[in-house]
């Protein structure tokens, strides 16, 4: 059964909106966690767009569940995963000017890079994720980097349509049992929402689906905790048939 992981990197940008002290980012991640989300994610972004310092300190401090930092593989935020110590650490691509994070991680060509922050990383204590691609070059890359698990981007899928949608769901699939195979454990995230999560969950091996943008949209409508409850029911529900 695969769990569910909230990502409130949204609640934080409602909050940058205004430069208010509300939301509440840990408010917002109790909720999740009362509502049976399996862990909390947030992505400290290089220009602290919506999550800042501040927050994952509060967040390591007050949750129970697990916390998974996305993070660049930038020197300033590989000494806050250092000393902050969450979970798990997720290492994605980023880029100034894009609205979200756009495609995966580029593993396979960054390898040298990137071996020496997952073990300072790993040594600290860290479980760390590469955001990927569903191609076999990345998971090799991760299984050489001492990466224990892989978080499959599902952007292309949710944006596609028609043959094409099938076509990346046919490549997610087989990059899941190819990670799966070779020891990995497998995530997925990026543009789930209650309209494809079905055909999402045909992806096998999942572990964790990490959710974010859809469930807070949902919330402004139904509330936080409702929203996360329909996911993981949905979820839940899916994975039961």
């Amino acid at each position: 059964m695969a769990k569910l992981g909230v990502n409130i990197d949204h609640v934080a940008t409602l909050r940058q909106a205004r430069g208010t002290v509300y939301p509440s980012v840990l408010e917002a991640a109790l909720i999740c966690e009362r509502a049976g989300a399996a862990g909390i994610t947030v992505h400290l972004r290089e220009d602290r767009r919506h999550i800042q310092d501040a927050d994952v300190y509060v967040l390591k401090q007050g949750l129970s569940i697990p916390l998974n930092l996305e993070m660049a593989v930038a020197e300033e935020i590989v000494g806050i995963a250092l000393d902050l110590r969450p979970a798990e650490v997720c290492l994605v691509p980023e880029k100034r000017q894009e609205l979200t994070t756009e495609g995966g991680l580029d593993a396979a060509g960054t390898v040298h890079t990137l071996g020496p922050v997952v073990e300072q990383l790993r040594d600290a204590g860290i479980i760390v994720s590469l955001f990927v691609d569903p191609e076999e070059p990345q998971l090799d890359a991760a299984l050489q980097v001492g990466a224990p698990v892989i978080e499959l981007h599902t952007g292309t899928f949710c944006d596609a349509q028609g043959a094409a949608a099938e076509a990346e769901l046919a490549r997610l699939i087989r990059a899941s049992e190819y990670a799966q195979e070779h020891g990995l454990q497998v995530n997925a995230g990026h543009g789930i929402h209650m309209g494809n999560i079905t055909d999402i969950m045909r992806i096998p091996h999942l572990d964790t689906l990490n959710i974010g943008h859809s469930i807070i949209a949902r919330a402004v409508f139904v509330g936080l905790e409702a929203a996360v409850t329909e996911m993981r029911e949905a979820i839940e529900g899916v994975g039961k048939s």
